[in-house]
């Protein structure tokens, strides 16, 4: 069975992609699935949130040729869950392949070329919708867009939404959108249920039940290179992370 490929995207910045990319990558493996997560920001947050080492070759050197993508896999302390890291170095990509025949394909190809039986592969975007969060939208299966529970966050939901159904028509008619995700929920807050009830309104089922709260171990975990599943596995965080994991194998 081929791996379903999952892509994080939304162009606006500090909404949890990386921070659900990094535990809904964990929590998958926790729960026996063989997950590769592949950081495509060139912050690289996603590389040392999982523990990975971007000193060494990783996405932008498969993506320019340099490096097969087989040899760029790495182990993390999370058994199963394998990671593609990234570094500043992945910048210079926008401008390498600037001219490329079929540029928007450059990572759906290397992918092609992955050995191993993977169940999940799940592709942290930078945020914005340039060339490569336009390759994580062509090499997957799905979109997971995290959207965090505030107005500007919700403005810019409809502009995401029609890129993807342009990508969906034009480079990638298998690409769909397995869900919405709310992040840094805060339920005291007025806006923060009526986001969710907006949404959950207009999108129906393509909104998931997991709400991610504003935590602070999910905050505090990357500094120490390890997912929430491992820094503090009883924190409402872990526990929402969990079932968020959940309903993506009920989906996928």
């Amino acid at each position: 069975m081929s791996a379903k490929t999952i892509v994080l995207a939304n162009q606006k910045g500090g909404v949890g992609k990386t921070t659900t990319t990094a535990n809904l990558g964990a929590c998958l493996a926790d729960s026996g699935k063989k997950v590769l997560v592949i950081d495509l920001d060139p912050q690289g947050n996603l590389t040392s949130a999982v523990g990975g080492d971007d000193e060494i070759d990783g996405i932008y050197e498969v993506l320019s040729g340099k490096c097969p993508i087989n040899e760029a896999v790495q182990d993390t302390p999370v058994e199963q869950l394998h990671v593609i890291g990234s570094n500043i170095h992945l910048t210079g990509v926008n401008v390498e392949l600037v001219d490329a025949y079929r540029r928007e394909y450059y990572l759906r190809n290397a992918l092609q070329e992955l050995s191993g039986s993977w169940d999940y592969i799940l592709i942290d975007c930078p945020p914005s919708l340039g060339l490569l969060t336009l390759n994580g939208l062509v090499a997957a299966d799905y979109s997971i867009i995290p959207l965090q529970c505030e107005y500007f966050a919700l403005e810019g939901l409809s502009m995401l939404v029609r890129t993807i159904m342009n990508v969906k028509k034009h480079l990638n008619q298998s690409l769909d959108i397995m869900g919405i995700v709310f992040t840094m929920y805060d339920q005291r807050t007025r806006l923060a249920r009526d986001v969710v009830k907006d949404v959950s309104d207009y999108f129906t089922d393509k909104v998931f039940a997991s709400l991610i709260p504003r935590n602070v171990r999910l905050s505090e975990a990357p500094s120490h290179g390890l997912p929430i599943n491992l820094y503090d596995p009883n924190c409402i965080g872990a526990v929402r992370y969990r079932e968020l994991a959940q309903e993506v194998i009920e989906r996928g």
